[in-house]
């Protein structure tokens, strides 16, 4: 008698059982260590997150102190003069500012007083320019707080047009690259509500010469822009050459840590350490460019 075909494949299936080689055994161990170990770094990076925003909430909760004050050098000569919409530290040894700070916010962006063309000596500053030091110079006399941000205000407007804020600027760099980051910044801020902007010379670089009664000719020229209310929030930093600046802001762009290391200053020291790290860490030009996510955004 034949025996059936299904009781021969179950003998069959039962004198050869299946095996898990140690081979497999160690690929499958393998498996699961690596899905364990990328959920433990996922709930780690959760936990990071759900602390950074916690700390974010709290310091906003606080305030986020003077975000325009800035920290330099002790050995560095200053004025400091506060005028409608900005703030000047004024260096009487360069016949220049050190550095200049606003805050500029979508609506004060979109003002409608019309621009002032007239340079002016503030006679309470001592070693303030005058426009004769710059009158057949050669160079621009550059605002460092553009007009465009101080339309908002006729006082304003007026103010931005002393000396105690205009740098020797050339032509292709005050008609170009700064002027196009200048327009940046008004764009970014329509988005993002409030910026913090720092600019000035690199006055510790060598000079490119001097012009006037010594009003010193600086030869490259920074900036720094704070995003305090984005969520979460960013900087960027640029390093411009006081002449033809060929590259797009993208590759002009650098972390704050790096305008720092060039200029010797200290931005943004108000803000909780671990926050100040991280801005001043990145220069991700892209993510400024990007539209906002309303999920995140600050309401």
């Amino acid at each position: 008698m034949y025996a059936n075909k299904g009781d021969i494949y179950a003998n069959r299936r039962r004198k050869r059982p299946y095996k898990i080689t140690p081979q497999a055994k160690a690929v499958i161990i393998a498996i699961v260590l690596v899905v364990m170990t990328v959920s433990a770094i996922a709930k780690i990076g959760s936990d990071n997150i759900e602390e950074y925003d916690n700390r974010l909430a709290e310091a906003r909760s606080n305030g986020l102190g003077n975000l325009e004050e800035v920290i330099i050098p002790d050995d560095i000569p200053e004025i400091k003069v506060n005028y409608t919409g900005f703030n000047v530290s004024f260096n009487p040894s360069h016949h220049q500012p050190n550095y200049v700070s606003w805050e500029l916010t979508a609506d004060e962006a979109c003002g409608d007083v019309p621009r002032d063309s007239k340079f002016r000596t503030d006679p309470d500053v001592f070693g303030c320019a005058s426009d004769g030091d710059y009158r057949r110079s050669g160079y621009d006399r550059g605002h460092m707080a553009p007009a465009a941000d101080m339309k908002w205000s006729a006082e304003a407007m007026a103010d931005c047009h002393f000396f105690t804020n205009i740098c020797p600027q050339s032509h292709s760099l005050n008609g170009g690259r700064w002027s196009s980051l200048e327009k940046k910044c008004r764009e970014w801020v329509s988005r993002d509500s409030t910026l913090v902007i720092i600019c000035g010379p690199i006055l510790s670089d060598r000079p490119q010469g001097s012009i006037g009664a010594g009003v010193t000719v600086p030869s490259r020229f920074f900036k720094v822009v704070l995003a305090p209310y984005a969520n979460p929030p960013r900087a960027i930093g640029f390093i411009m050459a006081n002449a033809v600046v060929p590259d797009g802001l993208e590759a002009l762009a650098v972390t704050v840590d790096e305008v720092e290391s060039a200029t010797g200053f200290d931005f943004f020291s108000s803000l909780p350490d671990d926050i100040e790290e991280q801005v001043e860490a990145s220069a991700n030009f892209r993510i400024w460019e990007k539209r906002p996510n309303k999920k995140r955004q600050q309401k």
